[in-house]
């Protein structure tokens, strides 16, 4: 494909566009439950404003932009008063969640450097239940990722064995307020004190979480600490794109002190060009996101957020109590938060997305890796509030019509053959008998899935990723459309 030789009007630009986008979900409807956050069309447009307003000035140069580091300095500012109102705290905006686990990360190896230099192979302590992101941090920054299993019955962090993982080269503990898997909050002031007493930093994940949490606490939730307020705690992270609902992306990174944000940032004038300072990943950012972020948090307000969460709370609460009642069905942990996993023992539970599906509803898999169990999941947005009967009724509809499919033979004869080897000595030939025994043909995805999660949940996770990459790096390859 290349640069079209004349350019389109901006009629036939809006018009491709729009076919392209055809075939993706249709989240207006409140049945996508993940990747979405709407609050509705008033909240869309106000930000839509915002973020069109400031789409062009860049964040890189706060001198030029003096408006971007006002507008960074409140919303930061209104996220630490979120999250205990501590004095001191500090931090910055960013990209989105994975950024600011990456930041938090980053922070604590340099931190460490500076603190420890006797450290030269620095190790993160990570619940199995944290988020991905945080191994991406280690992965990309050469830190060792100390991966540790959690509860089997609550899926919560085990501050006991969280001690026991810590080593001299320990640099940070992580931990979560709550889990995207099973939606729980961990045991924060248990973790904290552990944390405290080896003189370790530790990183509290509020990106799914932290935002709903105070107000579900107002609303009467039964819930520990978790923010700033907790001794111990020295840096959190918090999506505002999510539960905010801010567009993307928008997120947080706080520090206890600016002492302790100096590590976050990166600065050189080692170079003939103009001198760098990013407090963030990101150089050169367009202000529309941050922008946005400001415009709707200043249009809901605390009193409307809280209205908001009311609803989130009480959706969640007919949703769980309505899966508990399902026969057939069991919770997977039980939920802090308005995250949800279930599963069940009579049929895969991954044949309930392609029965949710054909209803129209999007779910999402999740594979039982680290004594997890597979299972699905569903974030409860603003119109499952209205719509918990009819969510409620197609799931009991799906359940019955997967009551005979029962598991895959497949799975189980993959998992036998596949279960010693090496990614390493997968071979083109392999990977291809594996897509088709999956319903993968000529590279598209089947429509139905469960085949796919099934064989993929018993493979290695070594091999699943290998699987994947290899079928990824083949999915980003210009093909022309049919």
């Amino acid at each position: 494909m290349q640069i079209p030789e004349k350019g389109k009007s901006q009629a036939e630009v809006k018009a491709a566009l729009e076919g392209l986008g055809g075939r993706d979900a249709h989240w207006r409807d409140g049945k996508t439950l993940g990747y979405i956050y709407d609050a509705g069309p008033e909240v869309e447009e106000i930000g839509k404003w915002a973020y069109m307003r400031y789409l062009t000035e860049n964040a890189l140069a706060p001198n030029v932009f003096p408006s971007l580091m006002q507008i960074e300095n409140e919303l930061v500012a209104m996220a630490a008063g979120h999250l205990g109102d501590v004095p001191g705290v500090v931090g910055n905006f960013t990209s989105g969640g994975t950024e600011s686990c990456l930041l938090a990360v980053k922070t604590a190896r340099d931190y460490s450097r500076a603190t420890k230099p006797h450290i030269k192979e620095p190790e993160v302590i990570l619940p199995v239940t944290a988020h991905a992101a945080f191994q991406k941090g280690c992965h990309y920054l050469g830190i060792k990722k100390v991966l540790v299993p959690v509860s089997p019955k609550t899926y919560k962090a085990d501050p006991a064995v969280i001690e026991k993982a810590i080593t001299p080269n320990t640099i940070q503990i992580v931990s979560s307020a709550v889990s995207y898997a099973h939606g729980v909050l961990d045991p924060i002031e248990e973790i904290a004190r552990v944390a405290q007493k080896h003189n370790l930093l530790f990183h509290v994940d509020g990106c799914i979480g932290g935002f709903l949490l105070p107000y579900f606490k107002r609303l009467g939730a039964k819930l520990g600490e978790f923010d700033f307020r907790v001794p111990g705690v020295t840096s959190m992270s918090m999506d505002l794109h999510k539960y905010a609902y801010c567009p993307k992306g928008a997120s947080v990174v706080l520090h206890r002190s600016k002492d302790l944000r100096r590590f976050q940032m990166f600065v050189t004038a080692d170079w003939t060009g103009y001198t760098i300072v990013n407090p963030t990943i990101q150089s050169a950012k367009s202000g529309g996101p941050m922008a946005a972020a400001w415009a709707v948090m200043n249009f809901l307000g605390d009193e409307g957020y809280l209205r908001l969460a009311e609803r989130i709370w009480s959706a969640t609460k007919k949703i769980v109590a309505g899966i508990r009642e399902t026969h057939g069905l069991r919770l997977v942990g039980e939920p802090d938060s308005n995250q949800v996993a279930f599963t069940s023992d009579k049929f895969s539970c991954f044949h309930l997305i392609d029965e949710m599906a054909a209803r129209g509803w999007g779910i999402q898999p999740q594979f039982g890796y680290h004594g997890s169990e597979a299972n699905v999941h569903i974030s409860i947005g603003q119109k499952t509030f209205d719509q918990a009967d009819d969510f409620l009724a197609a799931l009991r509809e799906s359940v019955s019509a997967c009551a005979d499919k029962g598991f895959s033979q497949i799975a189980v004869k993959v998992k036998a053959e596949l279960a010693n080897m090496k990614p390493g000595a997968f071979n083109p030939t392999m990977m291809g008998d594996l897509m088709r025994a999956a319903g993968v043909e000529d590279g598209q995805l089947p429509r139905k899935a469960a085949e796919l999660n099934q064989i993929l949940n018993e493979l290695p996770p070594a091999v699943t990723q290998f699987v994947l990459t290899e079928f990824m790096n083949d999915r980003y390859i210009y093909r022309p459309r049919r």
